[in-house]
């Protein structure tokens, strides 16, 4: 489908633009932060993360270590990265996939939170010990504490751990998985598909940061709304975005045509939380994704390929989003529905 994404993307906010940037896998890594002021770590969105007006503005990644053999990188070992997860964070499940499509399972080890975050965040609560079996700790702002003292943005899923130092090299969810697709290339299987191909990387990032600012963003920008003028300006956008990928993928399989790509994961792991968190818990209900004729059969599609389907679990994603609200939901219950049997309805989309 030839469309002009850079002229697209020029049309859209992009006020959260410190915390989505592409690679340039061509430069070395330049590691410079902007040091926090204190030594408190946050653990929920209200403590920076919402403006004066009542918008939601997400904080920038702090630990944005790159993978490679340049200066300044951290080297591509098998062993050495633990990758911490959670089923409820759509940003943690996006590396969890590409791992899988390209069968990184037993380079990078993976290490997973419970589904709701605590008072105090992530903790290890699926452990039987209540521990990460590797690192030995007990919750994620232990792990951020010690990789920075100084460090006060919340402890954020994914995290990518260096077991050598037990310290978080990388929570930059908005390139982690390009850097799976290219730093570690030598660790693929051998017949990995190529997610981020160089001849449309250029169009994959644009792609990619639409979709980031206007749905991944999207929801939490109308869920994390404090006036009806944020919730609403939020809402429109995202709706007119996802009639706009409803027509793209009217005529054609994935994003890019016949080919996945990094950009099909990213906007998949938003679909699978639309109807069981976003409609509800966000207010984010003008449509289902199951109203969408061509998002909702691309999204089954992607479910029944078992790298996306098995790290979707609709019961840690609904305990994650309707248990933490604790203002709407006082009594903690927990939405039945809908019939997971649903997703395995197959995608009968027909191209030309």
């Amino acid at each position: 489908m030839a469309e002009d994404l850079k002229a697209i993307l020029s049309q859209v906010n992009t006020d959260d633009s410190g915390v989505s940037c592409s690679i340039d896998f061509s430069q070395e890594q330049k590691n410079e932060k902007t040091e926090p002021e204190s030594s408190h770590i946050a653990f929920s969105e209200d403590a920076h993360e919402i403006t004066e007006d009542g918008h939601f503005q997400r904080q920038a990644n702090y630990f944005t270590g790159r993978f490679g053999n340049k200066s300044g990188e951290f080297p591509v070992e098998t062993g050495r990265y633990r990758l911490i997860w959670s089923q409820t964070c759509p940003w943690s499940q996006r590396a969890v996939i590409a791992r899988a499509l390209l069968g990184l399972e037993d380079a990078i080890s993976l290490g997973e939170v419970g589904p709701v975050r605590s008072d105090h965040g992530w903790t290890f609560a699926k452990s039987l010990t209540g521990l990460d079996p590797v690192l030995g700790v007990a919750d994620l702002p232990t792990i951020y504490q010690r990789s920075d003292p100084s460090y006060t943005g919340r402890a954020t899923v994914p995290a990518i751990v260096d077991l050598t130092t037990g310290k978080v090299v990388n929570n930059d969810y908005f390139t982690l998985t390009n850097q799976l697709e290219v730093a570690f290339k030598p660790l693929h299987k051998t017949d990995a598909p190529d997610l981020y191909p160089e001849k449309l990387r250029s169009e994959i990032d644009d792609l990619n940061d639409i979709i980031f600012h206007e749905v991944n963003n999207g929801v939490y920008k109308a869920g994390f709304a404090q006036s009806q003028a944020a919730y609403e300006e939020a809402y429109d956008v995202l709706f007119k975005r996802l009639d706009w990928l409803e027509n793209r993928l009217s005529q054609q399989r994935y994003l890019f045509g016949d080919q996945l790509t990094d950009s099909d994961i990213r906007l998949y792991v938003t679909l699978a939380r639309f109807d069981v968190a976003y409609y509800p818990v966000f207010h984010t209900n003008r449509n289902l994704l199951r109203d969408f004729p061509n998002l909702w059969a691309y999204a089954r599609g992607l479910y029944q390929k078992p790298e996306f389907g098995a790290s979707t679990n609709f019961t840690g994603i609904k305990q994650g989003y309707q248990l933490l609200n604790k203002v709407n939901n006082p009594y903690n219950l927990l939405a039945v529905g809908p019939d997971e049997k649903d997703w395995l309805v197959p995608d009968q989309r027909k191209f030309n």
